[in-house]
């Protein structure tokens, strides 16, 4: 089932004062590295921070006032749960989300916030999803699928607009990609008067359904996932964007959680933008392979909300994937001025010290022995094997954490 140019018309009508266009950035420093222009789809400026609102209103919109009054379900870890909390309350709507357990609190605040009652149930968007179904079973509630739906579709599809509109000289699209629904859409915006413009899918390696479904001719269930980016961990492709893409988009790439969290601190760092790691992928294929993208190319970043803890963490590790922090546990002797010494050591080679603990008892270390954690800022590989370099040849033991 493909999602037709006039159907994307109408959807773009109904979103016309729910919606703004979000901004479109232009990346110096992508672009230098790609050899061509870059620019950034900010959909984590949209409202509720993410693309998700467009195809939930749209899906809402056209519920019959029948419909309306038995309420809406929907299954999320949180964005499409935000979407649909938000419809609905501009619509006048009862709404049930069921989120999975341990999804990101600013997600959770913001959908109550938005009048949706929640319920939490198993680990996944898959485990989610049932509990919706089973609840649309026994209430009558209307289910809003976060991506399998030609509404749904339609409404993210207004993003491919906009970003037609913003950049008419667009020769590749990237997409972080989970159920389908955004790069469906955009794909689908894109077969229109004959443009020569690839859209390419973005996945992380720990939940990329999609190359083994496109393979297979069909959507295939992964059995496990693990990444950090739950906004695209989704363990079974929608039948409807399915076949979008199979039709329309180029390749679906996976990546990382190095890179997935080395993206989404340049992000913040270079074009001052907070997004979340699934909002990151986009990128995170550009830097892993930015030959492969044929300028003016445009990377969506499908959202950004994500838990200032989480990001903490994201970012610490995104620092050690780009060599720019090391963390490690050196032995020095257990003497008057030892440890100054190899903090003198660490300065010579200019190691900024984030953290440093003294450790004297353990069952592992000799009488006259003490060892030290560190967690220290790099500049960058170079810098990194210069520090280990110096240490070993200062006579310092270590290893890494």
């Amino acid at each position: 089932m493909t999602i037709s140019a006039a159907e994307i018309a109408r959807a773009a009508d109904l979103l016309h004062d729910v919606v703004a266009p979000t901004p479109l950035e232009y990346s110096r420093w992508l672009s230098d590295l790609v050899g061509g222009d870059v620019f950034l789809k900010c959909e984590n400026l949209q409202r509720t921070g993410s693309f998700k609102l467009r195809g939930a209103y749209v899906r809402m919109a056209r519920l019959s006032k029948k419909d309306r009054a038995k309420g809406v379900v929907a299954a999320s870890a949180g964005n499409h749960a935000q979407g649909v909390a938000l419809a609905a309350q501009l619509l006048g709507i009862k709404a049930t989300v069921f989120m999975p357990h341990g999804a990101p609190i600013p997600k959770e605040k913001a959908t109550r916030a938005y009048g949706a009652e929640i319920r939490f149930v198993g680990t996944s968007i898959d485990d989610c999803l049932k509990a919706a179904r089973a609840f649309e079973e026994q209430t009558g509630a209307i289910l809003i699928h976060p991506f399998d739906h030609v509404d749904i579709v339609a409404g993210q599809a207004t993003t491919g607009l906009e970003i037609v509109e913003q950049c008419p000289q667009v020769r590749t699209v990237v997409v972080p990609t989970g159920g389908g629904g955004l790069i469906a859409g955009i794909a689908s915006a894109m077969q229109r008067d004959g443009m020569p413009i690839e859209v390419v899918g973005v996945q992380a390696k720990g939940a990329a359904a999609y190359p083994p479904s496109l393979a297979a001719g069909e959507p295939v269930q992964l059995e496990k996932m693990a990444t950090m980016a739950d906004g695209i961990a989704v363990g079974l492709p929608g039948t409807v964007p399915f076949a979008a893409i199979q039709r329309y988009v180029g390749e679906v790439l996976t990546v990382g959680e190095d890179s997935l969290s080395k993206a989404l601190l340049l992000i913040l760092e270079r074009a001052k933008l907070v997004v979340e790691p699934a909002g990151a992928a986009a990128v995170a294929a550009l830097l892993d392979n930015p030959k492969r993208f044929k300028p003016p190319v445009v990377a969506v970043l499908s959202g950004g909300n994500i838990d200032p803890l989480l990001l903490m963490r994201v970012l610490r590790h995104g620092m050690a994937a780009a060599g720019r922090y090391l963390s490690l546990r050196v032995r020095i002797p257990d003497t008057p001025g030892g440890l100054a010494a190899l903090l003198t050591r660490l300065a010579e080679v200019e190691a900024n010290i984030i953290e440093v603990l003294h450790e004297r008892i353990s069952e592992t270390l000799h009488l006259d022995e003490v060892e030290v954690a560190l967690q220290l800022e790099m500049r960058g590989d170079e810098h990194r094997e210069r520090v280990l370099a110096s240490l070993l040849a200062s006579g310092y033991t270590y290893t890494l954490n």
